[in-house]
């Protein structure tokens, strides 16, 4: 029953088909979803039998749910997505990693081309 579940929310599901275009996740007995190809991760899927299998225990995060239907949209990648950030939030998170990632910043392609310039013609005469 599509009423017993919500938007945005995450949710364990069994996957119990898979085609070109998607697979199926069964909610409940009662209550089945489909993860579109384009929501089993960030990228190209060529075989969406390379990340799920049939019988697998997901989490889903339900997208939305139509009214005249019941049918639920599914999301395999949405699922990982922490709910508890917002806008600002996931700005200072952001900046955090780039800071624990990077600690000078970001240089510019222009900046770094000619360190990587560099780098690739000492190797270059390494080999030679």
């Amino acid at each position: 029953m599509a009423q017993n579940y919500n938007i945005g929310k995450v949710y364990t599901g069994k996957v119990t088909g898979i085609q070109t275009y998607g697979a199926f996740i069964s909610l409940d007995h009662q209550t089945q979803g489909l993860v579109h190809i384009s929501e089993i991760i960030n990228g190209y899927v060529r075989d969406i039998r390379d990340y799920i299998s049939v019988g697998q225990l997901v989490n889903v995060r339900v997208l939305s749910i139509d009214e005249m239907t019941g049918k639920i949209s599914l999301s395999l990648k949405g699922a990982s997505i922490d709910q508890g950030f917002n806008g600002e939030d996931n700005l200072k998170h952001a900046a955090r990693l780039l800071r624990e990632l990077k600690p000078d910043g970001f240089n510019t392609l222009h900046k770094k081309l000619n360190e990587w310039l560099h780098v690739e013609m000492k190797k270059e005469n390494m080999t030679n």
